[in-house]
């Protein structure tokens, strides 16, 4: 079996004009990204990697729920081709993980990732919102033969609130 966590990184501020990887989360952000780290503390495998993007709001994301769910930072793999809004790219990058580990929790983008579910995952949605989680599991030992999955866990901050 096969576990991959997806997490949308929390809403970030477009107020101060930069470019578009340097840009941090909003107050908002920070507070949905903590909710939903908590909330997600029961769904989270016993062992696990965390690959990020190396955009700054996805970091930020990443350190937040590595924070709350005791994971070490300096553990934290960023990966500057996570830095993408294609399905395509990101299924890529799933399917090169070794197949030493047995889940990954990845934090990225939209459209890449609510597209990368509706392909993978069992049931449609609509939109993975900012600080979206959601849990696949895939019937195989082999990150390059993952097909349709299974959602196992949604959890969106509008739901905690």
């Amino acid at each position: 079996m096969k576990n991959l966590i997806l997490v949308r990184h929390a809403k970030s501020s477009w107020e101060v004009p930069m470019h578009d990887k340097d840009r941090g989360l909003t107050c908002q952000g920070m507070k949905d990204a903590h909710l939903v780290s908590i909330h997600a503390k029961d769904f989270i495998p016993k062992t696990y990697i965390i690959w990020a993007s190396s955009a700054k709001r996805a970091t930020n994301t990443a350190l937040i729920f590595a924070q709350n769910l005791a994971y070490p930072i300096e553990s934290i793999v960023y990966k500057d081709d996570l830095y993408t809004f294609d399905e395509k790219k990101l299924e890529e990058i799933i399917k090169s993980c070794s197949n030493l580990f047995e889940s990954i929790i990845v934090f990225g983008h939209n459209g890449a990732i609510t597209n990368f579910v509706n392909k993978f995952g069992d049931d449609y949605i609509d939109n993975i919102p900012t600080s979206g989680f959601v849990s696949l599991k895939f019937d195989t030992d082999d990150w390059k033969k993952i097909k349709k999955g299974k959602i196992k866990k949604i959890i969106f901050p509008k739901d905690l609130r």
